[in-house]
């Protein structure tokens, strides 16, 4: 395998401290797949067989409620790992995953997985300690949803995606995603107006400034100061 493929194999958080020996052997048991935009990758109650990772494009997770709305958990992009909850359990993906835009997706089947890390302790050990992490930020993140409320999460929901998909401009940090009000409620798990009511208030302070889907941080302590 080129080096090239062994630093994209790197920006994925679950491999990235690994030695390239080690990056050599999880791509052989790596499947490459380039998805188009709208591509249903997995949906919610689909076997878990494998779990995935991002090498160039946007996904998103999220899940439909029984009275028919999308709730969106997170926007995915270059070297994200998703779907490891099913790692090492027989389960359902608990949340379904589409392509946002044209994608190349590595996928790694939970078999082939395991019968790599019985053969090697070190990679064995790397993953444990990478998914005990980001089950403490899941848990957080649980946290932040039932203490805090729809006015701090929705400022911490713009500083999240300002900080993935942020540009720095003359006017503030613009986002660089074509978000509505609605997909922003999707991805926060609160009312369309709840959110449009949080945005004017942010608007009004001085916090941000919106045109139409377009958000920019203008000031970004005074919108950190909604979190805390």
């Amino acid at each position: 395998m080129e080096m090239a493929d062994v630093d994209i194999l790197k920006k994925a958080p679950v491999f990235k401290d690994l030695s390239d020996k080690d990056l050599e052997q999880i791509s052989s048991v790596t499947i490459e797949k380039n998805l188009r935009k709208g591509t249903i990758i997995f949906m919610e109650g689909d076997r878990g067989e494998a779990f995935y990772f991002i090498k160039s494009g946007k996904v998103k997770v999220y899940k439909t409620t029984p009275d028919g709305r999308e709730l969106i958990f997170a926007i995915l992009s270059d070297g994200d790992v998703f779907a490891e909850v099913a790692l090492f359990n027989d389960i359902a993906y608990p949340a379904g995953a589409e392509v946002l835009e044209d994608s190349c997706i590595g996928m790694i089947r939970n078999e082939d997985l395991e019968n790599l890390i019985k053969k090697n302790a070190d990679i064995a050990l790397h993953i444990i300690k990478v998914f005990s992490k980001k089950l403490y930020s899941s848990q957080q993140k649980v946290k932040e949803l039932a203490l805090g409320d729809t006015y701090a999460r929705t400022a911490q929901t713009i500083i999240k995606l300002a900080q993935n998909n942020g540009k720095q401009t003359p006017e503030g940090i613009e986002l660089q995603l074509n978000l509505s009000r609605q997909d922003l409620a999707n991805l926060i798990g609160t009312a369309r107006e709840t959110v449009s009511r949080a945005l004017s208030q942010f608007k009004k302070e001085g916090s941000i400034d919106i045109d139409r889907k377009k958000i920019v941080i203008k000031d970004m302590q005074k919108l950190k100061a909604w979190t805390r």
